[in-house]
């Protein structure tokens, strides 16, 4: 099974979890968020097969968030609002994002990346 791993190489959380998937062998195709993002239509599939909400996918660290103030643009913005939002700028992405095309994590939790991905 091979993984695609969406992370940015500076992000601390990135960086454990890219650590977590080489200990525990698994391999994957690093993908650099900022630099090749997912399309609008990527997003949308992981999104939908995350069982996550889409406010979940928005990096609320960064600031490009804040920035853009996408806080309060959350509570109206329609889903297509929020995806192309969401597909204009990767830095706006909660990361990592690691998927095998049937399931996706966002974020890097140790216990929900044994769950999902050590098989």
């Amino acid at each position: 099974m091979s993984l695609a791993f969406y992370w940015y190489p500076k992000c601390g959380t990135c960086r454990n979890a890219k650590k977590w998937l080489d200990e525990h062998g698994l391999s994957y195709q690093a993908v650099h968020i900022v630099d090749n993002p997912p399309s609008r239509e990527e997003i949308k599939d992981f999104y939908q097969k995350s069982g996550l909400e889409l406010k979940k996918f928005f990096n609320t660290s960064g600031m490009k968030y804040r920035e853009l103030g996408v806080k309060d643009k959350l509570k109206t913005a329609t889903e297509d609002e929020l995806l192309d939002l969401l597909a204009s700028d990767g830095m706006l992405l909660k990361r990592p994002i690691v998927t095998d095309g049937e399931h996706v994590t966002v974020g890097f939790k140790e216990d929900e990346y044994k769950e999902i991905w050590q098989k």
